[in-house]
């Protein structure tokens, strides 16, 4: 199914190599989340393979792949796991951001790609808090940092925090004391009083291990402060998010393919054939390939426009929430067909359509939720 949407010959390559992995990946996906275990196995192949610096511009080493390029390696890696795939891409996609923005000191930003580059470091942000919830709704957050002398003194929690047993560096919002300012620190794991409370048990993506976060005075230097965040209207829209609905259709097209399977090989006594000749069944296959073809068109076209003109995309938000609502719906539609497909056989805990079930539906709780879509679309058209 990458074939209409392979349009290079580095494009191919990058994926015949990222497919190999991807198969890999599978072989271990139930036991990582059955276990609710962190992947440390696939990082440090990933680490091997040079996956890490994909992002990172080529004057630092790395590969500078470009959004469209991330996605089709998204997808991918996600057809093996996708606890995998969504971890990697907060990794990556945060360095496609400071790329773009530019919003780091120059000289913080040059050591933390080389360190990518030549130590395999691994950087998230930790945003999400208990009361506060998601940055998207606009909460302040209630975690706070303090001026002592030269330093800061940081105090908090977070959750969500996905990558959490293995990053290097946490990027934490924290709110500046006495003013309205939301400043972003860069806080390495070795922090004194930085330390993680194992609290992931959930239904879906167990393997992200996005674990809280409890920062407890921590002290770091002036130059851990990396972006001071004001209501700027910025000229840069998020198309580094679409890492999210390219994971997700990634696991749905995984989906796909277990119930063509399945119909290829099943053949109850009561047929002379394999279920694959059933009209239904057929029915169905065709219903899954035209809802994904739809959503991966619509993501890869959004993409390509991305990547022509991302220091001016801003008129592309409205797509690019449009992209994650559609492809994460798509993606629980798609899975819930593949299991009408196989049928009770789909629900065992051995089956990986379950895992794939479960996987999907942590999609729409990923940023940004439908209704803000909604929003964003119809405050557009009554703007017109």
């Amino acid at each position: 199914m990458d074939l209409q949407f392979i349009k290079t010959n580095k494009q191919r390559e990058l994926l015949e190599k990222t497919a190999q992995l991807a198969e890999e990946f599978s072989k271990r996906a139930a036991l990582y989340d059955e276990k609710g275990l962190f992947p440390f196995e696939n990082f440090e192949r990933l680490k091997e393979e040079g996956y890490l610096r994909l992002t990172i511009p080529k004057k630092y080493g790395g590969d500078e792949i470009s959004l469209y390029e991330f996605l089709l390696v998204q997808e991918k890696i996600a057809q093996g796991d996708g606890a995998t795939a969504l971890s990697l891409g907060w990794h990556l996609a945060l360095m496609i951001n400071l790329t773009v923005t530019e919003k780091w000191p120059d000289d913080i930003f040059t050591r933390i790609c080389r360190e990518i580059v030549n130590e395999n470091k691994l950087l998230n942000t930790a945003a999400s808090e208990p009361n506060s919830g998601s940055p998207a709704r606009g909460g302040k957050p209630e975690t706070t940092a303090i001026k002592k002398g030269d330093n800061w003194i940081i105090n908090g929690k977070k959750i969500f925090t996905s990558l959490a047993p293995i990053l290097d560096y946490f990027i934490i919002p924290a709110s500046i004391e006495g003013k309205e300012d939301v400043a972003q620190f860069l806080i390495p794991r070795d922090a004194k009083g930085l330390s993680i409370e194992e609290t992931w048990n959930t239904l879906g993506m167990r393997a992200t291990r996005s674990d809280d976060l409890i920062l407890e005075n921590i002290e770091v230097n002036e130059d851990a402060l990396v972006e001071i965040k004001r209501n700027v209207k910025n000229s840069v829209s998020q198309g580094w998010l679409l890492h999210i609905p390219a994971c997700y259709l990634g696991i749905a097209i995984a989906a796909r393919n277990e119930a063509v399977r399945f119909a290829k090989t099943h053949q109850p006594s009561s047929l002379s054939h394999p279920i694959m000749d059933v009209p239904e069944v057929r029915r169905k296959v065709a219903e899954m390939d035209v809802k994904l073809l739809t959503a991966r068109t619509f993501m890869y076209h959004t993409a390509e426009k991305w990547d022509e003109n991302k220091k001016m995309s801003h008129t592309l938000a409205p797509e690019l929430a449009a992209v994650k609502t559609v492809a994460t719906n798509t993606a629980v539609e798609v899975v819930d067909l593949a299991m009408r497909i196989v049928g009770a056989q789909s629900i065992y805990k051995s089956n990986p359509l379950e895992r794939y079930y479960r996987d999907v539906r942590a999609g729409l709780h990923n940023p940004p939720a439908d209704d803000l879509t909604v929003k964003l679309l119809s405050d557009r058209a009554f703007m017109e």
